[in-house]
């Protein structure tokens, strides 16, 4: 047999994948490593617990936007009042004797769902701007509500005797924060990941479709209203959820849970963040809980010009939040 026919009846060889698992690998260990950080920070930083549950569930609560705004394309300016529905949900069963804690959750996202249903048609049907307003009305009609129904919801006092029990019947709520950060990261994570799921299915793709073009994705037969409407409901769920793990971890709800600067701060961390983008959700919300923070405590009476300050500059220099800052930084064939 000559070299020729030798080479010729050899079977071709497979084409190598080093390169691309290497790649696969490497993404996800990037994206563990807010994970680490976030445990890690629990034995980093065992003065500074309550303020990374409120990074948690800030974080939870942008995660929810994101969903909404980012992938589905629908603006909205009352966003709080499913957040906070949900944490008077969860503080009243609380308070009324049940306390246990994931069935708290899980009953708090089934009532901000609900809410989320019966007012998307309302949402949806009326556009873009007419819809914003409707997402406003609906806020602060419910803040009013709540602060004139005071002999349920404490109105300005705010609920209190809210008693939690301990989580899974194992670990009690302390002063120190401890189960409170962990079970907010604990259910943040169970979320996000569902989030993934959510937004990587043929279903999250066509919201980015439908945010891209409605009448084209209808062109192709995506049902667009269905669509929304379904994205607005698991929206709500979501911000019921940060709601609820709020009320849990503080044991209290206030009427600053339905106010409109919860919904306004939550919008600025998902710009900052990077819209459309879950890990630029949990970054903003990082960057703007840390930064108010420590710019009220420098100086509480200009904190948010300083804060105003640093977000015009990131809207100048980068596009996409820090999300979009981060990707240009990226050398070019690591870029996606």
């Amino acid at each position: 047999m000559t070299p020729f026919d030798r080479q010729r009846a050899e079977p071709p060889q497979a084409a190598s994948t080093g390169g691309v698992n290497r790649t696969g690998r490497f993404t996800i260990l990037l994206e563990a490593v807010p994970w680490v950080v976030a445990v890690a920070a629990y034995f980093i930083f065992p003065d500074q617990l309550p303020l990374l549950s409120a990074i948690a569930i800030a974080a939870l609560f942008v995660v929810s936007l994101d969903l909404i705004v980012g992938y589905a394309g629908v603006v909205t300016l009352g966003h709080a009042a499913f957040f906070g529905l949900g944490a008077y949900v969860a503080g009243l069963l609380a308070q009324q004797g049940w306390g246990e804690p994931i069935s708290g959750l899980l009953i708090a996202m089934a009532a901000a769902a609900l809410l989320g249903l019966v007012t998307a048609p309302l949402v949806l049907r009326a556009g873009d701007l007419a819809g914003l307003m409707v997402t406003l009305g609906l806020s602060l009609m419910l803040y009013e509500a709540a602060n004139k129904a005071a002999f349920v919801t404490g109105g300005a006092d705010g609920l209190q005797g809210v008693e939690v029990w301990d989580v899974l019947g194992i670990w009690r709520f302390d002063l120190f924060g401890r189960t409170a950060y962990l079970y907010s990261l604990a259910v943040l994570f169970v979320l996000f990941l569902v989030a993934r799921l959510i937004v990587a299915s043929p279903f999250g793709l066509s919201l980015r479709a439908i945010r891209l073009n409605p009448r084209r994705a209808a062109a192709l037969g995506v049902p667009v209203k269905r669509r929304l409407g379904v994205a607005y409901v698991i929206a709500a769920a979501y911000a019921g959820a940060a709601g609820a793990v709020l009320a849990q971890t503080t044991q209290f709800v206030s009427l600053d849970v339905l106010s409109f600067q919860r919904s306004a701060d939550g919008l600025l961390m998902l710009v900052l963040g990077g819209l459309g983008s879950l890990y630029g959700a949990l970054l903003g919300a990082v960057a703007f809980t840390v930064a108010h923070h420590a710019l009220s405590e420098a100086s509480p009476q200009f904190w948010q010009f300083w804060l105003g300050v640093a977000l015009v500059a990131l809207a100048l220099v980068g596009r996409g939040g820090l999300m979009g800052l981060l990707r240009r930084l990226r050398p070019k064939g690591e870029r996606s």
